[in-house]
């Protein structure tokens, strides 16, 4: 084979990726505002059609009973706290809130704080009402484990304030969805960009051909 058609070869091979190349890039460069509306749609269709959600919150309080330590209120709120949601409790809430013991371990949050003994028991459903009638539930039924358990633990549990049905939804509303979808969209896009593509198999790779050899070489090998 010639230098010259060598050289040829490498000129034309090299053309070719060239050409196959470029309609890759242009398509790249859509990725991002593809994806960001692909974000957008899938978004806004999201915030559209799933159901809003309420939340309504309701807070009772732990006060030491008369003769005990007030010392020990604030370490059997952090108790009642963790089993504020369990089935001992769900179990009697469930029929003033007119829900499955089952809905309400999962729709009713309970937190407690490091500076009170108070405990907040927060309720979700899709209508407000259930939602505040939950949190209320099981705040009554808090009250009355404690009732219960008063004369062994030397505190009593009070109920501080009732849920309201809250007027707004808490879910986020379509706009919003929209704009986080196309956040999202726009950095898998982002990322999608940021991984490039491996050579294909089918491309040609040529050896390095040695040049002539010059004729005084060639005149002391003979």
């Amino acid at each position: 084979m010639t230098p010259h058609s060598l050289l040829v070869r490498r000129v034309t091979g090299r053309l070719s990726r060239l050409r196959s190349a470029r309609p890759a890039a242009r398509h790249r460069r859509w990725l991002v505002p593809a994806a960001v509306l692909l974000g957008v749609v899938c978004g806004g269709s999201y915030g559209l059609l799933a159901p809003p959600e309420y939340a309504a919150t309701g807070y009772v309080v732990v006060v030491p009973a008369e003769g005990s330590d007030p010392a020990g209120a604030m370490g059997l709120a952090q108790a009642y706290g963790r089993v504020a949601t369990d089935i001992a409790i769900t179990g009697d809430a469930q029929i003033e809130a007119g829900v499955p013991a089952a809905a309400l371990r999962a729709g009713v949050r309970a937190e407690t704080s490091p500076d009170a003994p108070m405990i907040s028991l927060t309720g979700r459903a899709p209508d407000p009402r259930t939602a505040a009638a939950m949190a209320d539930s099981v705040a009554s039924a808090l009250v009355r484990k404690g009732g219960h358990t008063e004369a062994s633990t030397g505190v009593k549990i009070l109920q501080f304030t009732r849920a309201a049905p809250p007027t707004e939804p808490v879910s986020p509303s379509a706009p919003l969805s929209a704009l986080v979808g196309g956040c999202a969209g726009g950095l898998l896009g982002g990322l999608a960009l940021l991984v490039r593509p491996r050579p294909g198999h089918g491309e040609e790779r040529y050896a390095a051909v040695p040049g002539p050899v010059p004729a005084r070489h060639q005149e002391a090998a003979v």
